[in-house]
């Protein structure tokens, strides 16, 4: 069991590292040699977890839609604005979320490493076609689409933000992306109902840990 988790740390420890490199670098300028020393590990444990530097990327791109932050809700678009609401909060402080928006948008790398893009936009169709199904959505609103066009839209909201702000509006820019798209979308009295506040990210997260914490008896 030790031997085990031992092999989780380390495998985390890669990534993390990894993520770092590649957000600050890009793909084509990491080096195997920098990972290693930001992972403070030996080659082979790297490549125990990890065959070539293409592996490594695909597993910080693996990492961007986890749902550790997510809480049923009694609307399902509340969680759909809380999954997007939390990642806006996350991403400024998490190398693998920086990671993958800058691997994502590497033209020249897609064909090997893939992208984060496809996971994103079936999330928001899974959470838009559930909704659907409940009633909160209009009767005209096809998912998938507004799926597409709500990634469009925010992949343009991560990269305004980071050039105009450094990611520090990037809360502000998300609520209002979802004050634009939600009167479109959601039946009107679903609409009243819904939290999009700037805030909403730091309080779900909030949430998630106080309730994990009470699990755990801390």
């Amino acid at each position: 069991m030790a031997q085990q988790e031992r092999a989780v740390r380390t495998r985390r420890a890669v990534l993390e590292a990894a993520a770092a490199v590649f957000a600050e670098r890009g793909y084509a300028a990491a080096t195997i040699a920098e990972i290693l020393n930001r992972a403070g590990v030996t080659k082979g444990a790297l490549y125990f977890h990890f065959d070539s530097k293409a592996a490594l990327a695909r597993g910080v791109l693996q990492e961007q839609t986890g749902t550790e932050y997510h809480l049923p809700r009694e609307l399902k678009l509340q969680e759909w604005v809380d999954a997007g609401m939390t990642l806006a909060k996350r991403l400024p402080q998490e190398p693998v979320l920086l990671a993958g928006v800058r691997l994502s948008a590497d033209l020249q790398g897609r064909e090997v490493l893939g992208s984060a893009w496809p996971a994103w936009a079936r999330m928001t169709s899974c959470f838009l076609t559930e909704a659907k199904e409940r009633g909160e959505v209009l009767p005209h609103v096809d998912p998938e689409e507004t799926a597409q066009v709500f990634l469009g839209a925010w992949i343009g909201v991560q990269f305004v933000s980071q050039a105009v702000a450094g990611w520090a509006d990037l809360d502000d820019r998300m609520s209002a992306l979802y004050g634009h798209i939600l009167p479109a979308i959601a039946a009107p009295a679903v609409l009243v109902r819904l939290d999009t506040a700037p805030d909403r990210g730091a309080r779900v997260i909030a949430e998630v840990r106080q309730k994990s914490q009470a699990l755990a008896g801390v």
